[in-house]
Formats: structure tokens, C-alpha cells, sequence
């Protein structure tokens, strides 16, 4: 079993305003900051703060499935029906009325922080009318971003969707009313696809349909939205308990059920029958623009996609040769493809015989590396922190994941472990380095801290760039030696398992959508490099079909971050200090990579 990333997808790639976009333009060229005194330089940010402000209230109206995940509860009562023209001509309206506001100040009068503030939100409100000019929205959703999917995971009461008080659940109520209504308008961009050919592939349609037919039930109380019913709170009157308990019920039934139903249906009738069987973006009309945007998004650069495969193979050639090291040490006698056999197959790499023996495994990782942390990190996070199995409705097609809390502490940080049979979990999957990416140091630190900085403006406090965000994760694998793991060798195979899986993404990502890689040549290619099983393999090579340029972000940042380390090494000699450095790369947020290395860089001047 191989448990890789998937931090931050729910938030990046939902429908139509549920995620933080990315831009396609790098920002506006540095200039040297005007020397002025602080009174000055406060004054003259005073109303740029004004308008970051303005727009974060905006933006929560706009698209308060957002607002919610961030714990502002102001309208959780509400569903915008993101699927119209309407709504995407209302977006563009906002995008570009607040990047002709951003406009009318002068960069170079702005302090150093507030120029990468603009540089950031530049950046976010031209990608945001690029993408507005695809015909994306002809493919609302599949089986790895799917507004049903997160609408479970919402209303089953252990997510951000609160349920603590009569109005939060009647605040539900309100919500889902408004699903229906979502639905059919989908249902009718999905059909306008099926006219300009603007089709899923056919494998994601198959895995889509169970993810929805697994919410249809006769017995409302068998239903995952009951949830919030079983545990409500004691302290609700008789009769509100009796009303909602009796609300819940009809809504499940003539709501929720019969949509999940008509969706099903409709996909299994009528769009199955139209999905293609190619793999690639590529072969849709306006597949080529569409994918050149998403590996800009995903990037936030401006490399070419061939570089970026090139990269791939030559990331996945240096890997292969540490695994060879790898190997030799343990002494196995054998090809790698047999070693990576022996590893999915050997019975004493698969231990566990509960989730929770699974999870407890987890928690001594996080205890083993603790004691080390503070030589790496001068900040760390207030919020609060859990390792959590992953709920059974969405594990068959989850990976492991984090989920961030609120700022507040109310909600805490979630490691989701998918957990499908604990006898089948195996060791040698990359563990250790898992934990370091998804929970402490990476995800947990990175957005953590982010978002406890209430000095920054909210969106960037909220903020998630995956070249960032993914990049820091997948860095902080490397951290691992560091931080007191890979010392047994099996873990060691894991983490560089999990290192050349980002590597052979940039290869097979490209590959299928830019250079007519078939999907079963993508799993071939990737169980031919790493120790994956073929059920692994295959989730994976579709979750890139799903959601193209996504699996670039991660070996791009992490590559320019260990850059980045390295120069600074390298100018600072006895000055380098490996803490400032990973405090002064989380202080800021997530952001652009252009943006970071010029904040970067005049860090490490000042510490000369």
C-alpha cells in the first residue's frame, strides 16, 4: 500500500470558488523600495490595507463555502449556485474591479512587506480572470473535486460546517436546500461539454458514480448527514430536538437523496456514454490552453511544460540510484522492480491489525521527532493538532491528507489517514516521511503559522499557492534525517519511495496531457519506479487525469526552496542559520515563488 499526499486539494481544486487561486503572470517587476520614515510609510499603506480588507469581506459573500472552511460562520446558510454564466460573469466583475483598485497605488511608494502584498494579489486577480476565459466549467466536477463529496464531508458534522447550536443546524438546513438547484444547473454545463466535447475521461466517470451513490439511502438514519442528529447537543430543548431531528429526516429524503440520485444517474445513463477514452487535456477542444494555465497555476511560473518533464527523468534517474544504495544495503538480491515487489508483498511489513494500531504508529513518529523540532524552527504553531482516520464514506478514493483548523484553535489541524484494511497497511509505504509532509513539521507548521499571523491581511493569511504550500511539504521529507527518522533502512526506501513518486509525477503529468501518454502507460511507468501497488498506481495516474498540472506544484517548490537554502548557505558562511531561514519562508505565507525569492533574497542581504 502506498499512502501519498493530497494536503490542500479540497481547497484548491472545488468548484468555482471554493478554492485560493494562483496566477498565470509572474508579478510585477521589483523595484528598489522609496526610503521613507515609518510615519510616511504606515500612512501610505494605511488604505492599501483598507482595500485588502474590503475585499476579503467581499470575497466571504461571494463564496461562503470558503468563508466557512475558515471558521467565519457568518454564512454558513448559504449555497451559491456557482454553475450559471451569471455567477462566472459576477466573478469577473469582482476580479477586475479590485485589480483596477490594486492599480491606482504606486508600488514603488509601499513598504517592503506591503509590495509583496501587492505583488501577491496582482498576481491572484489576473489568474483569477485568466481562468474565468476557459471553458472549464464545462467539467463541473470529478471524483477528486467534487462539491457532493465535500457536502458530505460537511454535513456529517465532524468537518467545518459547525453544529453546535440551534441555528447552526438550521443554517445546514438552509445550505443543502440550495443543492438541487446546484445540481441541475451542473447537470446542464455537463451536457454543454457533451456538445463541444468538453468530456471527463471515461475511468473517472466509473469512480465518480459510486462516490454518489454511496450517499442514496431509504433510511434517513442511515444516511451520513444524520450524523449531526446523533450527537446533538443535550443542552437543545425537547422541542427543537424534535423539530430538527424531523427536519433532518425530510431533508435527507427529499433533498439530499433524490439529488445524489439524479446525478448518479445522470452520469451513469447519459454522460458515460460520451466520456472519452483518451487521457489527456489535450484531446478536448482548448485542452493545450487549458493545460498551459493549469501548470502556470500549479507552478506559479513560467517553465515550459517539456523542462518540466525533462526534470522528471532526471530526478527519477537520481533516485533510482539512491534506492539502489538503498537495496544493496539491506542486502536484496535482485532488480529494483523485485525489490519494490518484495516490499508490497512480505508479510512482516504488515504488522497492524487495527486502524488504531495504524494511527498509534503515527503518534510515535510525531513523539520520536518533537525533541528535535527546535533545532529547526525558531516558531512553531499554537494551534492544536490530531491524527484522525479517515471517514469511510470517501477513504476507497482518499489519500492521506491534512486538514487546517481555525485560527481561533476551535477547529484543530486533522492528519487524515485513509484506512481501507489495517492488515493490508503496510510499513514500508513511507510513514515517517508522510508524517513529516502532511502533519509537523510540513502542512500543520506551514498553514498553521500562517494563519496565527494576524499581521498579515486575511488573504493571505488563507492563502495556499500548492508550489508553496506543496513545495514546503515535500521539503520537509528531506528534513527527515534532521529530525531524528529514516534511520531503519525500510524507511528510508519509503521516504525516497515518496521522493520520486513527486519525481515521476512531472513526467507522467506531462506525459499524458501534453505528449499523448495513455493512462495505462502512465501506472506502468509509475509502478516500473517506485514501490506502489497497481490499486495505488492507478488512483494516483487518475487523480492527475482529473485535476492536470496539480502534481507539478510539489517538486517544483521543493526544488526551489532547497535552492533557495542552498544559496544562502553558501552567501552566509558562518552567518547561515538554518532557523531563521525556515521561520523567515514561513512568515510570509504562502505566495508565488517569484514573489518568495525576491522576499528571500533580500532577507539574506539583510542578514549579511
Amino acid at each position: 500500500m502506498k499512502t501519498t499526499s493530497f494536503a490542500l486539494l479540497a481547497a484548491l481544486w472545488l468548484p468555482a470558488g471554493l478554492a485560493t487561486a494562483q496566477s498565470t503572470k509572474k508579478p510585477a517587476p521589483a523595484t528598489k523600495a522609496t526610503t521613507t520614515t515609518a510615519a510616511a510609510s504606515a500612512t501610505s499603506s494605511a488604505p492599501l490595507a483598507k482595500l485588502f480588507d474590503t475585499y476579503w469581506e467581499d470575497r466571504a459573500k461571494l463564496f461562503p463555502l470558503n468563508a466557512t472552511s475558515q471558521g467565519d460562520n457568518r454564512y454558513n446558510d448559504q449555497l451559491p449556485n456557482d454553475q450559471t454564466r451569471a455567477f462566472r460573469q459576477q466573478q469577473q466583475q469582482f476580479y477586475q474591479q479590485y485589480l483596477g483598485s490594486l492599480k491606482k497605488f504606486d508600488r514603488s511608494k509601499l513598504s517592503a512587506e506591503d509590495q509583496v502584498s501587492y505583488d501577491i494579489f496582482q498576481y491572484e486577480m489576473e489568474s483569477r480572470l485568466n481562468g474565468l476565459k476557459l471553458n472549464s466549467w464545462m467539467m463541473p466536477f470529478a471524483q477528486f473535486y467534487s462539491l457532493p463529496n465535500t457536502l458530505g464531508q460537511l454535513g456529517a458534522g465532524t468537518g467545518a460546517q459547525p453544529f453546535k447550536t440551534v441555528k447552526d443546524y438550521d443554517d445546514w438546513l438552509k445550505r443543502i436546500g440550495q443543492f438541487p438547484v446546484w445540481a441541475d444547473s451542473a447537470v446542464s454545463n455537463f451536457r454543454q461539454g457533451m456538445k463541444a466535447g468538453v468530456v471527463l475521461p471515461r475511468a473517472l466517470v466509473l469512480k465518480m458514480v459510486p462516490q454518489l451513490q454511496a450517499q442514496i439511502t431509504t433510511d434517513a438514519t442511515k444516511s451520513l448527514f444524520y450524523g449531526p442528529i446523533t450527537r446533538m447537543p443535550a443542552s437543545f430543548s425537547e422541542a427543537d430536538k424534535t423539530r430538527l431531528t424531523a427536519a433532518y429526516q425530510q431533508a435527507i429524503l427529499t433533498q439530499l437523496v433524490p439529488t445524489y440520485r439524479k446525478l448518479a444517474d445522470f452520469l451513469q445513463t447519459e454522460y458515460l456514454p460520451k466520456a472519452r477514452t483518451s487521457t489527456g487535456l489535450a484531446a478536448v477542444p482548448g485542452g493545450a490552453e487549458m493545460y498551459a494555465y493549469n501548470v502556470r497555476l500549479m507552478t506559479t511560473t513560467d517553465r515550459a511544460p517539456d523542462a518540466i518533464y525533462q526534470t522528471g527523468l532526471s530526478e527519477v534517474k537520481r533516485i533510482r540510484a539512491e534506492m539502489e544504495a538503498v537495496k544493496k544495503q539491506v542486502a536484496f538480491q535482485g532488480e529494483l522492480p523485485a525489490f519494490f515487489t518484495y516490499l508490497n508483498s512480505e508479510p512482516k511489513f504488515t504488522p497492524y491489525k487495527t486502524p488504531e494500531d495504524v494511527l498509534n504508529a503515527f503518534r510515535a513518529i510525531q513523539a520520536r521527532i518533537t525533541p528535535n523540532l527546535p533545532k529547526l524552527f525558531g516558531r512553531t504553531p499554537k494551534s492544536p493538532f490530531e491524527i484522525r482516520q479517515t471517514e469511510a464514506f470517501r477513504a476507497a478514493t482518499a489519500s492521506a491528507e491534512y486538514n487546517r483548523g481555525t485560527p481561533d484553535g476551535s477547529r484543530p489541524g486533522i492528519f487524515y489517514v485513509p484506512i481501507l484494511d489495517a492488515t493490508k497497511f503496510n510499513t514500508t509505504s513511507g510513514m515517517e516521511s508522510l508524517f513529516a509532509h502532511e502533519a509537523i513539521p510540513g502542512h500543520h507548521y506551514q498553514l498553521s503559522l500562517q494563519q496565527e499571523n494576524t499581521d498579515l491581511p486575511k488573504f493571505r493569511r488563507f492563502a495556499s499557492y500548492p508550489a508553496f504550500s506543496e513545495g514546503w511539504a515535500l521539503y520537509c521529507e528531506s528534513l527527515g534525517p534532521e529530525l531524528g527518522l529514516y534511520a531503519d533502512p525500510y524507511q528510508k526506501i519509503g521516504a525516497l519511495g515518496d521522493e520520486i513518486h513527486r519525481a515521476i509525477r512531472l513526467v507522467v503529468d506531462v506525459g499524458m496531457h501534453s505528449k499523448n501518454m495513455t493512462r495505462e502507460e502512465a501506472i506502468k511507468y509509475m509502478m516500473d519506479n517506485e514501490p506502489i501497488s497497481e490499486q495505488g498506481a492507478t488512483a494516483e495516474i487518475e487523480r492527475y487525469m482529473a485535476i492536470p498540472g496539480q502534481a507539478l506544484a510539489y517538486k517544483t517548490g521543493a526544488l526551489k526552496l532547497r535552492e533557495l537554502r542552498d544559496r544562502y548557505a553558501k552567501q552566509l558562511g558562518s552567518k547561515s542559520d538554518l532557523r531563521a531561514f525556515h521561520d523567515e519562508v514561513l512568515a510570509g505565507g504562502s505566495m508565488p515563488l517569484a514573489v518568495l525569492e525576491r522576499k528571500m533574497d533580500a532577507w539574506a542581504a539583510r542578514q549579511k
